[in-house]
């Protein structure tokens, strides 16, 4: 038991600083969207939206696996040439890749104009995320390495902090500049330039680069090739509907759908909070023999991540028209059930877990492979199926009936190879407590109350104080939960007697 709250006390100290950086990070994100949402119509968003798409998943193939594969056999290495080794061949493999790819893409760049933006604007907008991805891809590797070394402090203050601070500062003075669409492509490419150059020199001063290597090329790629194919999957799943609606219907559409995509996409906030120790730690843990552990650490995790979240997804499937009123205007109010059934699949993810990280963690890459083919195959499919003819709800079902598919497909695998559940007796009152309470609170309210910039917070707060009490009177806290306590209290600097006698 001790040693269970010990790794989780460190999980939770990393965490703190982890949701600071994801908070800002994810904000930044959605400030950057509304700016440009606001500024421009809604045709020139959604065909800003496709292009970064296009970015993603041309960064996403070219990293092939190594953004986890890093982590992995860096936090499993004591000596600075193994260490080296691993993060310098990941970084020249990653950056041969992503020069080959930002090559085919720049050389096809007029083909895919014509199939996918309805605007010359969008020309150069693409042109400057193609000539990005090289840069972008030297970033993660970067962020890889400082994550296999369990260091959060430098990435909140580059990956979280500065990165997206330059991008909004850089959009904002080109667009006031009078720039056209693409400012939003000169402020990536700038920003993403100067937060590659700070986060190699203080990764410097962990480990330096310029040493001696001992190389693990083998074992990294053995890894990391099945998570090429997963990775791209992944990205897939989420931008395939984009490039799909751009293909079917119109860019202003699109614009209209990543409105409430962003928005849904942030109830997985705090999963990824818990992520970036996560996979090192529980990488170690099995590494050691420790398999209990990592079982206790996946579920009690899972269960505060399904507490967390809830509010934020209430507000979403109850609200949404609101929601899009608050942050983009009421132009985008007509991507409210979007927003509701997007919803429904971004949050079995939280529900779920670290579903795919544990089974990455513990070596099932082919497994994850062979999910990720499923799910993409029935998206693609069902975005074929109902795009055309459903527009954005065809699209927001056919995501987020991929992502409970996912992740159903993903806790079987879990569950069948490994014997791990996010499932135990507090955690199933967690799971049935939470809805049958605040669901019909929420939609009581609904009928008298409108939801502003100034009453969301309020509800958020209120409706996740009701959630945690509820929590605790139906019995859903457990022993480890202490440590939890412990960590809140040290963090407050006050003592909660009140709760600590319901913990087992």
């Amino acid at each position: 038991m001790a040693t269970s709250e010990n790794h989780l006390s460190k999980l939770l100290s990393s965490s703190v600083l982890i949701v600071v950086g994801v908070i800002v990070a994810s904000i930044g994100r959605l400030i950057e969207r509304v700016i440009v949402a606001h500024w421009f119509s809604p045709q020139l968003y959604g065909e800003m939206t496709i292009a970064l798409a296009i970015m993603t998943i041309g960064a996403t193939v070219s990293l092939v696996g190594l953004n986890d594969g890093i982590p992995r056999f860096v936090s499993r290495y004591d000596d600075d040439r193994d260490v080296r080794g691993v993060w310098l061949f990941g970084l020249g493999f990653s950056l041969v890749v992503s020069v080959l790819v930002s090559l085919v893409l720049y050389l096809n760049i007029d083909h895919i104009t014509v199939a996918l933006f309805e605007t010359s604007a969008a020309t150069d907008l693409l042109r400057l995320f193609i000539l990005t991805i090289p840069i972008t891809t030297g970033l993660t590797v970067g962020v890889s390495a400082l994550r296999g070394m369990e260091n959060t402090r430098y990435k909140l203050y580059t990956k979280d902090l500065l990165y997206p601070c330059l991008r909004i500062l850089l959009l904002v003075a080109l667009v006031a500049g009078g720039l056209n669409l693409a400012s939003i492509g000169y402020a990536y490419l700038v920003a993403t330039l100067c937060t590659v150059v700070v986060v190699y020199f203080l990764s410097n001063r962990l480990v330096r680069l310029v040493g001696p290597v001992r190389t693990h090329t083998r074992e990294l790629l053995t890894y990391s090739a099945p998570l090429i194919v997963t990775m791209v999957l992944s990205i897939l799943l989420t931008r395939m509907d984009t490039i799909m609606l751009a293909q079917f219907r119109t860019s202003n559409e699109v614009g209209v759908y990543n409105a409430a995509y962003p928005l849904a996409n942030s109830l997985l906030m705090v999963i990824s909070s818990f992520g970036y120790l996560y996979l090192p730690l529980t990488s170690r843990l099995d590494a050691d023999g420790e398999r209990d552990e990592v079982t206790s650490i996946y579920r009690i995790t899972t269960k505060w991540i399904y507490v967390l979240t809830f509010p934020a997804f209430l507000v979403f499937t109850v609200f949404p028209d609101d929601t899009l009123s608050i942050f983009f205007g009421s132009g985008y109010t007509g991507g409210g059930i979007a927003l509701a059934i997007l919803s429904v699949g971004f949050f079995t993810s939280a529900a779920a877990g670290r579903n795919r990280t544990t089974l990455a963690a513990l070596g099932h890459t082919k497994a994850i492979l062979g999910v990720d083919i499923l799910t993409l195959a029935l998206n693609f499919v069902a975005n074929l199926l109902l795009i055309p003819t459903y527009g954005i709800v065809g699209a927001a079902v056919a995501s987020s009936g991929a992502y409970v598919v996912r992740n159903l497909a993903l806790n079987l695998v879990l569950w069948s190879k490994c014997d791990i559940t996010p499932f135990a007796s507090s955690t199933n009152r967690t799971y049935v407590v939470l809805p049958l309470v605040l669901f019909p609170v929420a939609l009581g309210a609904s009928r008298w109350v409108t939801l502003t910039l100034v009453t969301l917070p309020v509800f958020l707060v209120c409706t996740g104080l009701l959630g945690l009490v509820a929590v605790v009177l139906a019995g859903g806290l457990q022993p480890e939960d202490g440590a939890l306590i412990e960590f809140v209290e040290g963090a407050l600097g006050i003592e909660m007697p009140t709760i600590e006698r319901y913990v087992p």
